[in-house]
């Protein structure tokens, strides 16, 4: 089953600074803030939702299609798709922008000052849902603010089941429009301070929330995720890690885990186990995109993590 992954493809290029910015920040000059960082050390990462996505769904022997806006600068990112074997049918270029791109910069105190250039991103609502064929279950992950909208109607229209993702996304919509979102969408995940967020803006309660989906999903970190479904609430234990490295990614991670068991009929509850190991997996390994786990692998967490052996 093909699985259309709706939201950005970008590179993170991420720096650290080895030493820390209160150092080179002087409190009463902000005003005419005016600072340099030396960062020796650089990397850059393949990243964004549906990359990210993608790629976790794809470990799984999932079906991904993205469906996302790139770049003049886009060549990397291709080569490493077709390596893949991941399709970039649904994949727009825009000759006359660049990738969205994320630049971090850390200092010693994991202190972050954080850039974005959304980039052809920007025109993610150039792209239509109903272009893609044979899709059964979607996502819209974090994009372009009119791509989003638009995804979701279409979505919605064409009557094919989607989580909705606002992820970071979330500052770009008000109450109302999230509350449009949900009442178009099946499932929505969020982490707890995007729930929190959620509530705020559409006066809800998380219960409340739940009520206009078929299940709302809360990632909690260190404390697991919490599922509301059925007007129950099952609480889903995070999954432990080998070593905790990198967070970055991690969300996406469970995204595709998460849609692989959905797209296998597993149920919400079994996809959100998976989605935990998924998550676990990856908080061991710097960058989105990094981890490779064989599926014995993925059968192996699972099992220790559950008790039970991961049959879909």
């Amino acid at each position: 089953m093909s699985v259309l992954i709706c939201g950005s493809i970008a590179y993170d290029n991420i720096m650290v600074f080895p030493d820390r910015f209160k150092h080179h920040i002087l409190p009463d000059q902000i005003h005419i803030l005016n600072v340099s960082f030396l960062v020796p050390e650089m990397r850059r990462e393949f990243g964004g939702c549906a990359g990210n996505i993608a790629y976790n769904l794809k470990l799984l022997g999932g079906e991904p299609l993205m469906m996302a806006t790139v770049g003049q600068d886009a060549g990397p990112y291709f080569e490493r798709f077709a390596a893949l074997g991941i399709p970039v049918t649904h994949v727009r270029r825009i000759d006359d922008a660049f990738t969205a791109q994320c630049f971090i910069t850390t200092d010693l105190d994991d202190n972050q000052i954080t850039a974005f250039h959304p980039g052809a991103m920007s025109f993610s609502h150039e792209n239509r849902v109903t272009d893609a064929q044979g899709v059964k279950l979607g996502i819209v992950a974090p994009d372009g603010r009119d791509g989003m909208l638009t995804h979701a109607r279409q979505f919605a229209d064409a009557g094919t089941p989607f989580i909705f993702d606002p992820g970071q996304g979330m500052p770009m919509f008000d109450g109302k429009d999230l509350l449009h979102f949900l009442e178009l969408a099946t499932w929505c995940t969020v982490n707890d301070y995007e729930a929190r967020m959620l509530c705020d803006r559409t006066g809800l309660s998380e219960a409340q929330v739940a009520e206009k989906v078929e299940a709302l999903i809360v990632t909690r970190g260190a404390e697991g995720s919490r599922v509301y479904h059925d007007g129950t609430v099952t609480e889903v234990a995070c999954v432990q890690a080998d070593a905790l490295v990198d967070p970055t990614g991690c969300g996406d991670a469970y995204r595709g885990g998460l849609l692989y068991g959905l797209s296998r009929g597993a149920g919400i509850v079994n996809a959100a186990r998976l989605a935990s190991v998924m998550g676990a997996i990856k908080i061991a390994h710097r960058g989105g995109q990094n981890h490779a786990p064989t599926r014995t692998e993925i059968e192996r967490r699972y099992r220790a993590a559950f008790g039970s052996a991961l049959d879909f």
